[in-house]
């Protein structure tokens, strides 16, 4: 069984932007040249890279979720005790951190990934993809434990249901956080998620400069990590179950500003987003497109986000920028091999 490799032959220089590379070059997590030529030495060593070496500086630190994402196609989704027929299945590589970290190195971010994958054939493809799309691995660390896994079904309407197994994502812990601590504290945006531990992600937050978090899969998290948010990402859907009931975007997103974290985005699918920071709330509208596959949407929008934000852009113009991006994402099939170049979302 293949990882999908629609992107194999994406070269670096086709992402575009002002911090793509425009030749060849290192990877987020290659070593920086001190002065009179020799490395710079410290204790954040570039993990499975070797040596001591400070890592690259990078647009996006990413901590979260590395999984193979074994998607089946479906007329319509089986009740309990029910068996129907779905497509042949297809595997891409996916899970909620890599997924950001792919979306954001396309549009030419300069991303590392902490995480964790196995030693079985998923991961060894997972990193061999990653590579691909020049994210820096020197804290992709392997553990003894099967890749995590996402078993999805997408439905005719491009929608989709998951069942995560987390497998190494479980063992991301906050020890790597530390070992990792001057990447962390060097990048202007460290994305985080809920597909790791949640002691792993509260570590991470507070080691971070700027926190970009996206509440998913929603859980109860403590005050101190929404109060480190800025912003806050998540669905309507999501906002729902954090709240405790459904109301109107912009209703939500003021309550959840309430709720402790320093902005938040609601992101609202085909209807776009929401934002809300101490200035108050703004609609961000999205272009109408044909939904083919919703599965990588969120997390490519937040992952644009993220790179925005680090960029320098305002909470509206990276979450309009963003929303363009997941409208891009919806067009095609597959997680990460949905994600467009800047190109492809400035000619869209």
């Amino acid at each position: 069984m293949g990882i999908d490799e629609v992107n194999a032959d994406r070269s670096a220089d086709e992402t575009g932007g002002p911090h793509a590379a425009t030749g060849p070059g290192p990877s987020p997590d290659e070593p920086a040249a001190a002065a009179g030529g020799e490395q710079a030495g410290g204790d954040q060593g570039g993990g499975d890279q070797g040596g001591g070496a400070l890592p690259w500086p990078c647009d996006v630190v990413v901590v979260g979720s590395v999984n193979a994402d074994l998607v089946v196609r479906v007329d319509r989704r089986p009740g309990a005790g029910e068996t129907v027929l779905g497509s042949d299945l297809a595997t891409y590589p996916g899970g909620k951190g890599a997924n950001q970290a792919v979306a954001a190195a396309r549009l030419g971010a300069r991303v590392s990934l902490l995480g964790r994958v196995g030693t079985d054939a998923h991961g060894r493809l997972l990193r061999e993809s990653l590579e691909r799309d020049r994210v820096g691995l020197g804290h992709l660390h392997e553990t003894p434990a099967p890749t995590g896994v996402a078993m999805i079904s997408v439905g005719p309407e491009g929608d989709n249901s998951i069942i995560v197994s987390p497998g190494a994502n479980a063992r991301l812990s906050e020890q790597d956080v530390a070992d990792a601590g001057e990447l962390l504290r060097s990048a202007p945006v460290v994305s985080l998620q809920l597909e790791s531990p949640l002691p792993t992600v509260l570590a991470a937050a507070r080691a971070a400069r700027r926190v970009v978090f996206n509440l998913s899969p929603p859980a109860p998290v403590p005050d101190e990590l929404l109060a480190l948010c800025d912003p806050l990402v998540v669905n309507e859907h999501e906002a729902a179950m954090v709240l405790g009931r459904t109301s109107p975007p912009a209703v939500q997103a003021r309550e959840l500003l309430g709720l402790g974290p320093r902005s938040v985005v609601i992101t609202l699918g085909a209807d776009g987003a929401v934002v809300a920071d101490a200035s108050g709330v703004t609609a961000i509208p999205s272009q109408r497109v044909e939904v083919v596959d919703t599965t990588g949407a969120g997390d490519g929008f937040t992952g644009a986000l993220a790179w925005r934000l680090a960029r320098g852009d305002g909470l509206a113009a990276a979450a309009a920028f963003a929303v363009r991006v997941g409208a891009a994402t919806v067009r095609r099939a597959g997680a990460q091999s949905s994600y467009p170049t800047l190109a492809e979302v400035e000619g869209s």
